[in-house]
Formats: C-alpha cells, structure tokens, sequence
C-alpha cells in the first residue's frame, strides 16, 4: 500500500510541475500563440491531431476498463474461459476501418496546408528574400531592393513574403514559431516558403535541424513593421554611405582596422559577401552572434574569442586576434553603424 502511495504522490508532482512548465516560454517564440498565417494553420492540425489522439485515448480506455471489470478472475470461476472472438471478422473490419478513417482526418488537412504554404501564385507581386543558412547564422537578401543583411529580417506587417532558401554548407531548417512552420534548407537546391504576419513586433526564429555544436545558438529574429516604416528602412539601408567617416576618433580608428582586416570575410553595405555575416546595420541590432545583448563589452568578447560564444563557427582560427585596444576601437566603429531609426526595439514598442 505504501508503495502504490508513493508512486500516486510522484505522478501527481510530475503533473503539477508539468502544468507549472506550460506556462513558461516566451511569446513570440510560441507555436501556440500564433501571430501569422502559417502558424496559425499548423495549429489548426496540431489541435486535429490532439482531438483524434484524445479520442483514441478515451476508447482504449473504455475498451479497456470494461475488459478489466467484465472478465476479472471470478470466485468459482478459476478455471473459465471466455468465450474467443479470434476470427470475429466485424471486429477486424472495424479495428481496420476506423485507423484508416483517423489518418484520413489528419492526413487531408495536412496535406492541403502543405500545398497551401507552398503556393507561389503571388510570389511576383510580392516581396522576395534570399535566405540561406549557415553554420551557425542566417544571411538575407532582398535581391530586388539591392539590400544585404544578416540575423536580422525585416518584413512589412499583413504583407505575403515569400522566402527562397538555400545553405552554403550543412543541412539547416529555419523556423519562426509564432509566424509560420518550418522550411529546410539545402545545399543542393532551393526550398521556398511565405511567411505573412498578423501584427507588428520582433519574432525569435530557431533553426531546426542539427547542425553542429552551435546549433542551439544558431538564432535570429524577423522583425515586423508597418508598410510605410518598411519602406523608411529599405530606403535607408539602400542610401547608406558605407565610406562614411565616424564622429568619434576611435571609431575613425576602428574603422580603418577593420578595412584592413574584416573586409575579407564581412561586408558593409550591398555588397554579397559568402564568408562571414553583413554588418550593415549592426548597431541596430539588439543580439550579438542571435545570442547575447549586443553592449560594447560583449562584442570586445567576441572579438577577441568567438569561440567562447559560439563553439564550431567558421571565424574561429581564421583571423588575426586584435589586441584588446584595437578590438575596443571595431566595436566602437561597429556600434555606431546605425542606418535606420526602424530598429528591434522600435518594432517592439
């Protein structure tokens, strides 16, 4: 009897803590507070799915407490057999029929949201980005708009955008749970999705498959304005001066140090660049590497050991480490490049 308490009390904690955990999380990471069209339909086929492995849970249950009560050892009756149901071919038919019908459920509606989120009907009257995955960060390309830039994806609010993804090295999935479902991207070949958000707001992305030891870190946001703020940004992004001299003088210094020994791998401004992130508008951004806030003293770190932040990513081994004063002098010409007052933080207020 103690036993059978026991077991009792630890299944009535376990429940309790798991109640407590489904509130935690954050909400524009959330696949169960959709804020766009694509996660709201994957919603949809999760609770269609739920209800029918809610029903087949009930009937088995039924099916067998009643096999429990009903057929329980008897006094007297030690020796008796029921009577067998093998070859019964009306139970057959229906423990054959009623599987396949559940799998019709769920099967239709899946299917015809994967063809829906795969349409390309509007994709020449609406926005287009290049995405490709990397390990372990994500690089965007508004070919159209002549725009380059990484981590960050901006995108008008009500508006189809569809995606065009490919990766420049290993398998990656990309995934913003509260806007849409996931999407692979290949090597190979070119994989393409439309996302369409509901409201304005910074939404966290996720990539999905894994992909090395950075996998978890490989972050990134999808950042939702109004059409009009989208336009401001475009323009500005397109109208930045990447020459342009810095106020301060240790940004001027910074400046000419990272000419001399990032522009291999990095870029500013419209350039394509196949190596390392585009740092357009880096002081906008409000994560480092997706993963750490992005303040003066956390970037100085990276610089100086990316390797502590972010283990396996490419720029590791592959530069020649700056002294701690001249990482200090980048970071302050990379913080000040601030193209465009649309930000992160405005699309949250």
């Amino acid at each position: 009897m103690k036993g059978w308490m026991g077991k009792v009390r630890a299944l009535f904690l376990l429940s309790i803590l798991s109640l407590i955990l489904s509130g935690c999380g954050v909400e524009n990471l959330s696949a169960f507070l959709p804020k766009g069209y694509g996660a709201e339909v994957s919603l949809d086929i999760i609770f269609i799915s739920l209800a029918v492995m809610i029903f087949v849970f009930i009937i088995v249950m039924v099916i067998y407490t009643i096999v429990l009560v009903k057929y329980r050892q008897k006094k007297g009756q030690e020796d008796f057999v029921p009577k067998q149901t093998e070859g019964n071919h009306i139970l057959e038919i229906v423990w054959t029929v009623i599987p396949i019908i559940l799998l019709i459920v769920i099967a239709v509606p899946t299917i015809a949201a994967t063809y829906d989120l795969a349409d390309e009907t509007d994709k020449g009257d609406s926005l287009n980005i290049n995405v490709t995955g990397n390990q372990y960060w994500w690089h965007f390309n508004y070919s159209e708009e002549e725009i380059q830039t990484s981590q960050d994806m901006y995108i008008p609010v009500g508006q189809k955008v569809y995606l065009n993804m490919m990766s420049s090295d290993v398998l990656h999935s990309f995934w913003v749970p509260a806007i849409s479902g996931k999407m692979d991207t290949n090597p190979e070949n070119e994989n393409t999705m439309y996302i369409e958000a509901y409201e304005e707001g910074v939404y966290w992305g996720k990539c999905a498959e894994l992909c090395g030891p950075s996998h978890s870190l490989m972050d990134f946001k999808i950042v939702v304005v109004s059409q009009e703020e989208f336009d401001q940004w475009v323009s500005d992004m397109q109208n930045l001066d990447a020459e342009a001299t810095p106020e301060t003088a240790s940004a001027q210094e910074g400046q000419a140090l990272f000419e001399q020994s990032c522009l291999q791998c990095h870029a500013i401004g419209s350039n394509p660049v196949a190596i390392g992130p585009n740092l357009t508008n880096f002081g906008d951004r409000s994560k480092l590497a997706g993963v750490e806030d992005l303040t003066h003293d956390m970037l100085v770190e990276w610089i100086l050991d990316p390797e502590s932040i972010k283990p396996g990513n490419k720029m590791t081994g592959n530069y020649d480490v700056p002294s701690k004063d001249e990482a200090e002098k980048i970071a302050d010409y990379l913080l000040q490049l601030k193209p465009s007052e649309i930000t992160p933080e405005s699309a949250s207020e």
